[in-house]
């Protein structure tokens, strides 16, 4: 699995390699792992649409990486402009390099809230109930970039469990995303995953937003088919970030555009959210300071 993730990102590097020598007519979006392509490319292509003119550019090029990684390291190299990374993808970048990306605005949830959870899910006919039966069993991560499928579960689970991860499940392992982990849960090949949700509305409609609500409106998931294990406490939505070189007058139009998105265009604003969202928000780096000295202390950048 580790094999895979490092081909992801050195697969992603390589093509945003390719367009280092973009033209200043372009404006490129990555987009990250988590979701097959076909389908994060369908919900991006509002913004291909909509930007070219706001912007004044001839060309918006969507790259969807095969994982967290590859965002990040299209960032840090300067030949991607925008993305909407996790709190932990952005901390990453921030540790490697705190003045590649300004982070600009995140999402607020349909209660006023500026935060997310990180939920565990196991199938319903398991017979768990409770994070305790997990004792002994497989646990699934998401991606080693994700906030909500690995740096908050290795942070708060220890306190929860009364020991470290490695002592209390069997084993642990990647699912090579949200959306493909909850599938290898659903198909057995984990006894339960951690993956990120709202936390907001009913765990049977998959909550307001989030991967299960996006799983379940393309009909890939019934949530009668899982039982929720345990949640984190609240993480911080992760940040639309923009290179920090961009240029200002383009910067200014794109924030613009966006914050204007939940009313101008509830459609496309839903599908790049995934889900139900009340609308954007200003952020700045501090609004991620735990997330940093996380992963500073877990992973070390």
């Amino acid at each position: 699995m580790l094999k895979q993730v490092l081909l992801g990102a050195v697969a992603i590097a390589t093509v945003a390699a390719g367009t280092a020598s973009a033209s200043a007519s372009e404006f490129r979006i990555g987009i990250l792992g988590g979701e097959n392509q076909a389908d994060r490319l369908r919900n991006f292509q509002c913004m291909v649409d909509q930007l070219k003119p706001v912007l004044g550019v001839d060309e918006v090029k969507l790259f969807p990486a095969a994982d967290y990684d590859g965002v990040v390291q299209g960032l840090l190299g300067g030949t991607l402009d925008e993305a909407e990374l996790g709190a932990s993808g952005y901390a990453k970048v921030y540790l490697e390099n705190k003045d590649a990306v300004d982070p600009i605005l995140t999402t607020v949830q349909t209660d006023g809230s500026t935060g997310y959870r990180s939920v565990m899910v196991a199938r319903k006919d398991s017979g768990m109930t409770k994070l305790k039966d997990m004792k002994g069993k497989k646990l699934g991560f998401a991606d080693p970039d994700s906030t909500s499928g690995y740096l908050v579960p290795n942070v708060a689970l220890p306190k929860d469990i009364g020991m470290p991860i490695d002592e209390f499940f069997a084993s642990t392992g990647f699912g090579g995303g949200h959306e493909n982990l909850v599938l290898e849960v659903v198909k057995g090949t984990f006894d339960a995953g951690t993956t990120w949700a709202s936390g907001v509305g009913q765990f049977e409609d998959g909550y307001t937003s989030g991967n299960l609500r996006k799983m379940v409106d393309k009909g890939e998931l019934d949530m009668n088919d899982l039982v929720q294990l345990w949640e984190s406490p609240l993480i911080p939505n992760g940040p639309i970030v923009v290179r920090s070189d961009l240029d200002k007058d383009m910067k200014q139009k794109f924030k613009d555009w966006m914050m204007k998105l939940p009313e101008s265009d509830p459609a496309c604003f839903s599908a790049i959210e995934g889900g139900e969202f009340k609308g954007f928000t200003e952020v700045t780096p501090a609004f991620y300071e735990t997330i940093i000295e996380a992963r500073r202390s877990v992973i070390g950048g």
